[in-house]
């Protein structure tokens, strides 16, 4: 079932690719992201070893093609296939142009939480220290709340960091912001949304840089 505020974003971050770019597309929200690149030339990497991911259609699932967080996906032409070390090999090596990662918390640095919560057994960190190492741009994409409605944009994150390399963008229903000079900037308020209803529910300090 699909759930229309991730869609929102993942849609909002297609549309910063750019032609010919290697991207990278972390677990959950950031998934959706090939639904909408449309016809940009992009080439998405999966971190299990695959370059070449495309939008899966039901009638063409491979139940043996997954990507990193297991999930079934399609073969675009020309698409290849390597061995995970070899990934993380291009990743390290700086061939990934842009990953879009998903986050647990993400403070006003644009430092991301995204591996581990205290006292809970979770899967782990994955690529995501390789990819916020490796990448030449990060893009967060994430809900601005949890569940119980606290602010994920936090001043400090109180779960353990991720990388201490700060994400470029930040993407939520509300609102976009990206990190310039080591400080958020708020650059794009969603849809129908107002800038009363970012501040209530940003907990980070943020410059306002609406046009």
């Amino acid at each position: 079932m699909t759930n229309p505020i991730q869609e929102l974003i993942a849609k909002r971050a297609a549309q910063e690719l750019q032609d010919g770019e290697v991207i990278n597309l972390g677990i959950g929200i950031p998934t959706l992201v090939s639904k909408y690149v449309n016809d940009k030339k992009v080439f998405l990497h999966t971190e299990n070893g695959m370059l070449g991911v495309e939008e899966v259609v039901d009638e063409k699932i491979d139940p043996n093609l997954v990507n990193a967080g297991k999930l079934p996906v399609g073969e675009g032409i020309g698409a290849s296939f390597f061995n995970s070390a070899d990934s993380f090999g291009m990743i390290r090596g700086g061939h990934v142009d842009v990953a879009i990662l998903g986050v647990l918390q993400i403070d006003s640095k644009a430092q991301i939480a995204n591996w581990a919560v205290p006292g809970k057994n979770i899967i782990g960190v994955g690529g995501a220290m390789d990819l916020l190492i490796g990448a030449k741009k990060v893009i967060v994409t994430t809900t601005h709340t949890s569940k119980d409605g606290k602010s994920k944009l936090m001043q400090e994150c109180t779960f353990p960091i991720t990388s201490n390399r700060s994400a470029d963008i930040i993407i939520t229903e509300l609102a976009v912001f990206r990190h310039v000079n080591g400080q958020l900037h708020l650059t794009e308020l969603m849809p129908g949304v107002t800038i009363e209803q970012v501040e209530k529910n940003t907990e980070a300090k943020f410059i306002n840089s609406l046009k």
